[in-house]
């Protein structure tokens, strides 16, 4: 009986620390967001502990791990997400990185979610190099919405109703 006790205990402070560490590493699990009194979507992120926002969204309709990067050109995902989403391989490109230059592959994103903020056509980069489990939200993206940063908190706004 106290084996099976300890066993219960070690299995919930598994569960809790990992629920814990997966809230540090992204506390926008649950992002304040809607529609502004002037007309913009918004989405209100924390930065983690780490300096960095990071929020779950939707490529296509499949739900996904987006960390924002205002230095990344394109949309970036890593090769074995790309496969997962069914995303097409266009013509090679040489990117250059951190690391020197690589060989990456352009795609389009026809659907690219943050909660209530949808882009459409968004230009990707699939990255057979990089070994992450989450996309780079890059500029492709990020300049069609307004960033404002104050203290912890980043925030992103769409014009819900774009002007014709």
């Amino acid at each position: 009986m106290l084996i099976f006790a300890w066993v219960i205990g070690l299995a919930l402070l598994t569960q809790f620390f990992g629920d814990w560490q997966a809230e540090q590493e992204n506390p926008n699990q649950a992002v304040l967001s809607g529609l502004s009194a002037d007309g913009y979507q918004e989405l209100k992120l924390l930065r983690n502990r780490n300096g960095h926002y990071v929020v779950n969204g939707k490529i296509n309709g499949q739900t996904v791990k987006f960390l924002l990067d205002t230095g990344a050109t394109d949309v970036v995902i890593p090769e074995n997400i790309a496969h997962k989403l069914g995303l097409e391989f266009g013509y090679p490109r040489q990117a250059n990185t951190a690391n020197g230059v690589i060989t990456t592959y352009s795609t389009l994103i026809r659907s690219l979610q943050l909660d209530k903020i949808e882009l459409h056509d968004v230009r990707g980069s699939i990255n057979p190099h990089m070994d992450m489990g989450a996309i780079l939200l890059g500029m492709s993206a990020l300049k069609q919405l307004e960033l404002i940063q104050r203290d912890q908190h980043l925030t992103l706004r769409q014009y819900a109703n774009p002007p014709n």
